[in-house]
C-alpha cells in the first residue's frame, strides 16, 4: 500500500474523529479532577456549622450543598412516598412534602422515614434540614413523627469521569484499529484487482 492509495476524504474524516474523542478524552479528565474538589468540598462541611438560607438559583444551590438551612413551609402542595433509608441502614419509605416555601420558592422536603408507603398528615411549618442533591431538604430532627433519615452524603456522589476519559481513549483507538483494518484490506482488493 502507497500513499496514492490511502483515500483523502475518507482519512481526513477518521481522523478528525479521533481527534476529537481523544479531546473529549482529556476534557473528562479535567472534569474529574474539577469533580473530585467539588466532592471535597462537600465533604468539608463541619457538622453543627451555622446554617445557610434556601439557595435561589443554581450556582447558590451547588454552593450550599451537604449544609443545614431552615425554612418555612407556607404551603404543603403535594405529598409522596418513595423508597428511602434510615439513618441505622433499614430500607422503607421517604415521606416528601412538596412546599411552597416562604420566599416563593416551592421545594421537596424529605419529613422522615417509616416502614409504611402511607404518607402522615403534615400541614406545614419551620423546617430545619440537609439540603442535598436537587435542592431536597432532609428534615432533622424528623417531622410528622416519622423517623429519621439518613443524611446526603457527597461520598454518594459518583465521579464517573475516568471512567468517561477512558472510554473516549478506548472509542479513538478503536477507530483507528478498524480504518488500519480497512485500509488494509482494501490494499489487499486493489492489489488482486486484474488489470
Amino acid at each position: 500500500m502507497t500513499i496514492r492509495d490511502i483515500p483523502v476524504v475518507s482519512t481526513i474524516v477518521v481522523l478528525a474523529a479521533i481527534i476529537t474523542m481523544i479531546w473529549l478524552g482529556f476534557w473528562q479528565l479535567g472534569r474529574a479532577d474539577e469533580k473530585e474538589a467539588m466532592l471535597a468540598s462537600y465533604a468539608a462541611v463541619e457538622v453543627g456549622a451555622e446554617a445557610v438560607p434556601y439557595p435561589s438559583d443554581g450556582d447558590a444551590m451547588e454552593a450550599s450543598l451537604y449544609r443545614v438551612t431552615n425554612v418555612r413551609c407556607a404551603e404543603v402542595l403535594s405529598m409522596r412516598a418513595t423508597a428511602g433509608t434510615n439513618t441505622v441502614g433499614a430500607k422503607g419509605w421517604a415521606h416528601i412534602a412538596n412546599c411552597q416555601l416562604e420566599q416563593g420558592a416551592d421545594a421537596d422536603i424529605a419529613l422522615g422515614w417509616s416502614r409504611d408507603p402511607e404518607s402522615p398528615e403534615w400541614g406545614g411549618g419551620v423546617v430545619s434540614g440537609v439540603l442535598g442533591p436537587g435542592g431536597k431538604i432532609v428534615a432533622d430532627p424528623p417531622l410528622a413523627d416519622l423517623g429519621p433519615l439518613a443524611t446526603p452524603d457527597p461520598a454518594d456522589l459518583p465521579n464517573n469521569h475516568l471512567a468517561y476519559a477512558v472510554q473516549w481513549f478506548l472509542f479513538a483507538l478503536t477507530a483507528l484499529v478498524i480504518y488500519i483494518i480497512a485500509l488494509r484490506v482494501r490494499a489487499k482488493r486493489s492489489q488482486t484487482l486484474p488489470e
